[in-house]
């Protein structure tokens, strides 16, 4: 008996503009919800907020981890979209100074959310380090655009200016280090400038 031929799977569809509004205004409330109230926060009042049912919301996160993991992943997501946003829009350095500024909000962001990062499978540090890449890989295309165009010394690596950016970070939990870290990026970038 011949076999019978399957049809050609169909193409996934793209989420309708309404659930992808619904998703980003979920990800935006829950991301201010968890910070003001940690993890323990109602999923009913982020959906209440968001201006949607409770079923919306679990049919997007079906969890509490869930959500909390998009959030994350969200902001970093923006993070690292910046960075071809900010290469289109602005000249080399300028690009780079904007991106590592850009990061030390996100951080500062990132450090209010943190108890309820948490709280998921694994803690804030599986987060973490699932995006180290993402967030390399947009620094970096900055870093080597802003060498080639002579902004920055040709044997500058762009590794040791992410290094000591991260290394700021470790005084997040003192007070002013924001003013602090800004200052900072402002000396590494001058350190990497050509002398001549």
């Amino acid at each position: 008996m011949p076999k019978k031929k399957l049809p050609p799977p169909q193409p996934a569809r793209r989420p309708r503009a309404d659930a992808k509004r619904n998703r980003e205004r979920i990800l935006e409330v829950a991301k201010e919800v968890f910070t003001r109230f940690g993890a323990a926060a109602s999923l009913d009042d982020i959906a209440r907020r968001s201006g949607i049912g409770s079923g919306t919301l679990y049919r997007h996160f079906p969890t509490r981890d869930a959500l909390i993991e998009a959030v994350y992943r969200s902001e970093v997501e923006k993070l690292a979209d910046a960075g071809p946003r900010f290469a289109a829009t602005l000249p080399p350095l300028e690009a780079l100074r904007a991106w590592m500024l850009l990061f030390i909000d996100h951080v500062a962001g990132k450090m209010l959310i943190v108890p309820a990062m948490d709280t998921v499978a694994g803690g804030s540090s599986r987060l973490i380090m699932g995006s180290r890449g993402l967030i390399r890989a947009a620094f970096a295309a900055l870093a080597q655009r802003a060498i080639a165009s002579g902004d920055l010394r040709h044997d500058t690596d762009p590794n040791d200016l992410i290094r000591a950016l991260v290394g700021i970070f470790h005084t997040a939990y003192e007070p002013g280090w924001e003013k602090t870290a800004r200052r900072l990026v402002d000396i590494l970038i001058a350190g990497s400038r050509p002398t001549n």
